[in-house]
């Protein structure tokens, strides 16, 4: 996002043989997708009424989800953009490029919010195993309370990483991403087959309870951000060696087919734990003493830990994109000043998203905002604004135009009904 307008994020151009491999577009699509969100992905299952309900939401969302990447890839050829809402502004114009700015921004924020409330949850657990039950008649002392460790390690960890104008780690993190996203789905399948006894609740009562078309719909929001990958899908494109169109609509299937696989076994086996009384954080359910459910915290707290200076790296952008655009004949900042507005940024940013964090009860409450804002990613911009926008610059016939369009319509009328719903969510949740 700081690479200006013409120069993709992750890598060269592909006018030589440098460029991002098939293999290494769908590991980043994946760790793009793969976060936060995967664990609420059973408790999205219990709200959904089961196993089944939930996989046919998963199912018709990804048909969306694969129509909004192909149309970024092609929009992004187009245009020639290398980021989301340089592709957003050059193909429905600069007003609906603001209102991605601003959307992008919050979704960020949001994000932001989301990931410290994964790692407190982790550290809660983290301290209650140091501490066997019944050993502490008051609870836990002031420094194993999250209120201290999750502050301390912002301050002492996360905002060192996050300082830096560039994250260089980050194909490091995407390796130990994915890797604790697949380690957390396979303690969660095993668990339910083999140590299923020794867990504190009893598994659900089969068949499940009966599901409605509210109770479906409920779930798209946290369905939404779990399969979030937009933002980063024109940088992926941008950077790939091979640009063709056939290939990334191979290449976005192929992530989003991994993505279904691995959220869906999530989800079926910690929700058949668990039942309805799983946590929003599925790992929060677990016994906060047994072994392996302490290493899969471990892994996944310090994979969230390392994609939030990456959110805090595109925040700053963005921020920095809405203060510049209207002053495009600015001279760039010395690096003095420079220097002083990023750690300003970084500080603002942190301290606000770790108050809010602090204060937020329960994660399926942000997970359901945020999946309002992904909507806009996922149903408005790419499959909806974008897509009406092309169709009308592009000589096609009459039929397949007027497909496309409609197409188009429902895309939007779909995510505006999902934005819609998560704001309600959210303001039936304040008020309870």
């Amino acid at each position: 996002m700081e690479g200006g307008e013409g120069r993709p994020l992750l890598g060269p151009p592909s006018t030589g043989s440098a460029g991002l491999s098939s293999a290494g577009a769908v590991f980043i699509m994946l760790k793009s997708a793969l976060g936060a969100g995967l664990l609420s992905f059973p408790w999205a299952f219990s709200k959904a009424g089961g196993a089944v309900p939930a996989i046919l939401v998963e199912l018709g969302s990804l048909v969306f989800l694969v129509s909004g990447l192909a149309v970024l890839g092609y929009a992004a050829a187009l245009s020639a953009q290398p980021t989301y809402q340089g592709v957003v502004r050059a193909v429905c114009g600069p007003a609906a490029g603001k209102l991605c700015e601003l959307c992008f921004l919050l979704n960020l924020f949001m994000i932001a919010v989301a990931l410290l409330r994964v790692v407190g949850d982790q550290l809660e657990k983290l301290c209650d195993s140091l501490y066997p039950a019944g050993t502490l008649s008051g609870g836990p002392p002031w420094y194993a309370d999250q209120r201290f460790t999750l502050p301390a390690l912002c301050v002492l960890v996360i905002f060192p990483l996050s300082v830096p104008r560039e994250i260089g780690f980050q194909k490091y993190s995407s390796i130990l991403g994915t890797l604790a996203a697949c380690y957390l789905t396979l303690v969660i399948v095993l668990k339910y087959h083999l140590q299923e006894g020794s867990l504190s609740s009893p598994r659900p009562p089969w068949p499940p309870r009966a599901s409605s078309w509210a109770s479906m719909f409920s779930v798209i929001p946290t369905i939404c951000f779990g399969f979030q990958c937009h933002e980063a899908c024109v940088a992926i494109y941008s950077s790939m060696r091979n640009q063709s169109f056939s290939h990334w609509v191979a290449v976005s299937v192929l992530s989003m087919l991994i993505c279904l696989l691995i959220y869906s076994l999530t989800g079926l086996y910690g929700y058949l734990t668990f039942g309805d009384a799983v946590a929003a954080d599925v790992l929060m359910s677990y016994p906060g003493n047994d072994p392996v459910v302490i290493v899969a915290r471990l892994l996944f707290g310090v994979s969230i830990v390392t994609i939030y200076p990456i959110v805090v790296l595109l925040g700053r952008s963005v921020v920095r994109d809405l203060w510049a655009h209207p002053k495009r004949g600015a001279a760039p900042l010395a690096d003095g000043p420079e220097r002083r507005s990023r750690v300003a940024l970084t500080i603002s940013w942190m301290a606000a998203t770790l108050a809010i964090a602090l204060f937020v009860p329960d994660i399926g409450k942000v997970i359901e905002l945020i999946g309002g804002i992904s909507a806009f990613f996922i149903f408005i911009f790419p499959a909806g604004l974008c897509l009406v926008c092309m169709t009308g610059s592009q000589s096609i016939g009459p039929r397949k135009k007027a497909a496309l369009v409609a197409w188009g319509i429902l895309s939007v009328l779909g995510g505006t009904f999902v934005c819609g719903q998560s704001a309600a969510l959210a303001v039936m949740g304040l008020l309870h």
